[in-house]
């Protein structure tokens, strides 16, 4: 979810953005290439390949999703960004890193030693870092809180940093949280009462985080919020839902604790491993932020197109096409 309070960018530091992407036998590091929610980690390494880059993995461990990683080429890296040696071994030849966390605990200590570790590595690295709109210092979610910290670590640090803060819920928010109650009780819930939300794709977001690491020039740097492709409420969600599931489905408005206590129950049988208690804190937090009329950032599919140089996905296309009603 990435919807937060208007910032401006920093102006203490500008690091120089321009068209170059880096030295194509140089290879990318990638966090996040074996990511679950979206799977925009693995999208993100998909297309640099197909662009043509090397790409090296920072994965936590072996298994059969780094298997995959590896058959399609690229170099495997067992390391932990809260590891700082491992870092700086994945580091070798660098110059362009992606740089992303998941709604969870753990994103300061992660900046803090990705940070020093480029700081010993000692040459340029130009990193893009994968954020989301509550990323500020006033924001009501702990998680946002943390985010906008983990950047400010990263600049204060002297890196060549563009952060994406990314102004929209992702459509596969719809099939985490709510694809389970949509099918089997015909119902949505939650705390964002009748507002609308900006929606973006995950594929959509990955090209965003392609495009800031091929083309730079397109962005204004060193933050910048990409908006959503649209706008929708809650209500309209279901009622896409229901023509996807060929039944009924109503969204029913509820409190924010009682919306938190419900995720943290569908965390303990999530076997994606996606949802979990600090993503409930975080999504209830930003939800009654919005609710509440906080100020949001509003949908610009044009400007979306021009910056990932396609057609973004829409809303209905999403769900109609069955991600969020699967079972």
């Amino acid at each position: 979810m990435s919807h937060g309070p208007r910032e401006d960018a920093r102006t203490s530091q500008t690091p120089p953005y321009g068209p170059a992407a880096g030295t194509p036998q140089a290879p990318v590091l990638v966090t996040g290439a074996t990511g679950r929610h979206g799977a925009t980690g693995p999208y993100v390494v998909r297309r640099l390949l197909e662009e043509g880059r090397n790409v090296r993995a920072l994965v936590r461990r072996l298994g059969e999703r780094t298997d995959e990683l590896a058959a399609q080429g690229v170099e495997v890296v067992v390391g932990d960004l809260h590891d700082r040696r491992s870092v700086v071994r994945a580091l070798r030849d660098v110059e362009t890193a992606y740089f992303t966390y998941p709604i969870d605990a753990g994103v300061v200590v992660a900046a803090a030693n990705y940070a020093a570790a480029v700081r010993e590595y000692g040459a340029p690295v130009r990193t893009v870092v994968m954020s989301m709109g509550p990323a500020h210092p006033g924001h009501p979610s702990d998680r946002g809180r943390d985010q906008w910290l983990a950047e400010e670590v990263l600049s204060w640090a002297g890196l060549d940093i563009l952060v994406l803060r990314i102004a929209a819920a992702f459509h596969e928010n719809i099939s985490v949280l709510h694809g389970r109650s949509a099918r089997e009780r015909g119902v949505i819930r939650n705390c964002f009462g009748n507002t609308p939300v900006a929606w973006i794709n995950a594929e959509d977001a990955g090209e965003l985080a392609v495009a800031a690491l091929m083309h730079p020039e397109r962005f204004d740097g060193p933050v910048c919020y990409p908006p959503g492709a649209e706008e929708a409420d809650h209500a309209t969600v279901a009622a896409l839902l229901g023509e996807a599931l060929d039944r009924p489905v109503e969204f029913e408005p509820i409190d924010p604790e009682t919306w938190r206590q419900e995720l943290v129950e569908l965390a303990a049988i999530d076997t994606t491993g996606v949802v979990n208690p600090d993503m409930a804190g975080h999504i209830t937090a930003v939800a009654a932020y919005i609710a509440g009329r906080g100020p949001t950032r509003p949908a610009d599919r044009d400007e979306l197109r021009r910056l990932i140089g396609r057609e973004p996905t829409t809303l209905r296309s999403f769900l109609l096409a069955g991600p969020a009603t699967a079972g």
